[in-house]
This record gives C-alpha cells, sequence and structure tokens, in this order.
C-alpha cells in the first residue's frame, strides 16, 4: 500500500490526482494541502471526486505530510519550495510536477534530494520521456549536420514559454552536441533571419485549449524527421506522476528522472 499527500489538492491537477488514488487499489490519500488563503480548506478531499475519504485539506504541509510514503506536488511555483523543504525534514519521498519554478525552488530541489528520493520533472507524460529518448539516439545516428527546430503549443492561459517540456528537450539536443543555452533561437523575424547550424530553434504557440504538443523538427538535405508527442487529456501527467510516485517509494536519497523509472537513460 502506498500512502500518498498531494499538495496543490484543488487545482485541475491536484484533482486528477485524487481521481487516480481513487481509481487505486493500492493507493491511499493520507493528506491534502492547500494554500492558506484557498476557499478549500476544510473540505473533504475526496468529496472534490465524489468520494468523501474523511481527509481534510490544511494549509500546514507538516500536517498534510503525516503518514505519507510520497508527496506530489502540484501546486504553484511560489509554494514548491515550502513543500520540498517541509518533505525533507518529514523524511517524506517528493515527486514535483509543478513547472515554472525559480532558483528558489531549484535549490530546494537540491537540498532536499541529499536527505530524500525526489523526482522532478516539468512533463509526468511517460510518452514524453520516451520522445527524449529516441530523440537522443536519433541526434546520435544523424551526426550534426541536420538543423533542428522544437515547436511546442499549449492552451492560451499557459503561462511560461516555452514549456518545461520545450527545454527539456533542448538539454537533449544540446548535451548531444555540446551546445549551451545561448545556443536557442526563440523564433524568427526580419530580413536577416536566416539560422546557423549551431543554433537550436524554440517557438511556442498559445491558443485554445491544447494540453500540449511538442514537435522537434530535424531537417537535413533532401529529408527530414519529426518526433511528436501529443498529449490530449491531463490524466497521463497523474497517471504518470503517480507511477513516479510507486517507484520512489523505499529507495535511497537522490534526484531521480522519469527516464528512471522507465528504466532508459536520458
Amino acid at each position: 500500500m502506498l500512502t500518498v499527500a498531494i499538495a496543490g489538492a484543488s487545482g485541475r491537477m491536484g484533482r486528477l490526482l485524487l481521481e487516480q488514488v481513487a481509481a487505486s487499489e493500492n493507493t491511499k490519500l493520507v493528506g491534502a494541502l492547500e494554500h492558506a488563503g484557498s476557499p478549500e480548506l476544510g473540505a473533504d478531499a475526496g468529496a472534490l471526486v465524489g468520494r468523501p475519504w474523511g481527509v481534510r485539506i490544511v494549509s500546514d504541509p507538516v500536517v498534510a505530510l503525516q503518514g505519507a510514503d510520497v508527496v506530489i506536488d502540484f501546486s504553484s511555483a511560489s509554494a514548491t519550495p515550502g513543500v520540498v523543504r517541509a518533505a525533507a525534514a518529514a523524511g517524506v519521498a517528493c515527486v514535483v510536477g509543478t513547472t515554472g519554478l525559480s532558483a528558489e525552488a531549484e535549490e530546494a530541489l537540491r537540498e532536499a534530494a541529499k536527505v530524500i528520493p525526489l523526482l522532478a520533472a516539468p512533463n509526468m507524460s511517460l510518452g514524453v520521456q520516451v520522445l527524449a529518448h529516441a530523440l537522443s539516439e536519433t541526434l546520435r545516428l544523424l551526426g550534426s549536420d541536420w538543423d533542428v527546430e522544437i515547436i511546442e503549443t499549449h492552451h492560451r492561459a499557459k503561462r511560461d514559454a516555452p514549456s518545461g517540456t520545450a527545454l527539456r528537450l533542448a538539454d537533449v539536443v544540446m548535451k548531444s552536441r555540446d551546445l549551451t543555452h545561448d545556443d536557442l533561437k526563440h523564433g524568427r523575424h526580419g530580413a536577416s533571419a536566416q539560422r546557423t547550424l549551431s543554433e537550436v530553434g524554440m517557438h511556442a504557440v498559445r491558443g485554445g485549449d491544447v494540453v500540449g504538443d511538442h514537435t522537434v523538427l530535424l531537417a537535413g538535405a533532401g529529408e527530414r524527421i519529426e518526433l511528436t508527442h501529443k498529449a490530449t487529456s491531463r490524466a497521463v501527467f497523474a497517471a504518470g506522476a503517480l507511477r513516479a510516485a510507486r517507484w520512489l517509494k523505499g529507495r535511497g536519497p537522490g534526484r531521480y528522472t522519469i527516464g528512471d523509472v522507465l528504466g532508459i537513460a536520458g
């Protein structure tokens, strides 16, 4: 039995996680966390998805994490550092799916990974991790004389651009070609917009209710390859996070990846 606490329990991803827990026979919700001003404080977390469990939503992470094997954080970029520090103090494993993290949050992740098992990923989709793995292998086989462009599309309300997943894919390219973030080219305009071989094109598209599409275009002389992942439901992110939580239980301290969960590099 896996016991979990959910940070950001009343949010869109939090509710999807609650549904995943409700559908699982070997997972038990023991804590639900929200910010101090949330109108859901004091409510039964399970009632949000039609399954009252007697687990009240609280604003104190120390209380929310009591009895948890793992805390899954889909709260907010500003709240994540506090959740991670509380997990480290309580010895509770931590899965972080919150995006747009600050330098403070990244530092909290680094420190926490010294004492607890921790997995943080901008995209919990297992398919995206396979895409990154396929991209790494494709780049290795093709060599360095193919142009690379990354195009990501999300709903109109997404705050950060480019997406964390697009940056993750860019990291794969940069590692393969010994490049840096200075080699990223964010969009193009003007009369002198021709590309160089060393740059990696990055393009963010926003509109409608798109959950998340990512395409890596590799263009060579007379041919091109497109590697694409499309998420049609946010439920895949919740399912991936819960699978990561199950895998993380009982691991030693350290910073893990979805690739570790799947048993693939990258």
